[in-house]
């Protein structure tokens, strides 16, 4: 037992020979910026289901009455015409990038800004596209923190809120 813990002892890394050290598939420091796709790609599947529904309806006329095609078939077709419209408007395109919302978010809450999160969500019934960003001042322990959101579209602040960040971060720093 002694004899183990002789050569524990001797296999021993002093703090000086200890790095710390992301494993591979974790560093970002060489990974590619990722881009969030536009918003405006819902145009595409709305435009072939326009034009499916539209070829649903038109082939319900003109073989009404056959054997084969029945009123469900216009029905079917109206309601992807109609859900086809839809995704045509709420195919809006994102004119503003999370880096652009970011500087609209510091802009309002006044205070320089450290650590941020930014998400891209959709708002409303007509899924207008947002940003959503939780920002931090920029102190080693921040003192302030704050939610925007950001309009994916026009770059307009629509709703924030900024308060003193009631997180302890004395652990941390």
């Amino acid at each position: 037992m002694a004899d183990e813990a002789a050569d524990l002892h001797e296999d021993a890394v002093s703090d000086d020979e200890v790095v710390d050290e992301l494993p591979e598939d974790l560093d970002a420091s060489g990974a590619l910026m990722v881009t969030f796709p536009n918003n405006s790609r819902r145009r595409i599947p709305a435009v072939l289901y326009l034009l499916m529904g539209a070829a649903a309806v038109v082939s319900a006329v003109a073989w009404r009455g056959s054997a084969s095609v029945n009123a469900g078939l216009a029905v079917a077709g109206a309601l992807l015409c109609a859900f086809a419209v839809y995704g045509l408007v709420a195919g809006r395109t994102m004119r503003f990038d999370e880096g652009e919302a970011l500087v609209a978010a510091a802009r309002q809450v006044g205070f320089a800004v450290g650590h941020a999160s930014a998400q891209m969500a959709w708002r409303g019934v007509w899924s207008r596209p947002v940003w959503r960003l939780l920002i931090y001042s920029d102190e080693p322990r921040p003192k302030q923190r704050a939610m925007v959101i950001v309009d994916g579209a026009t770059g307009e602040v629509i709703e924030w809120f900024a308060e003193e960040n009631p997180e302890d971060w004395s652990a941390f720093v």
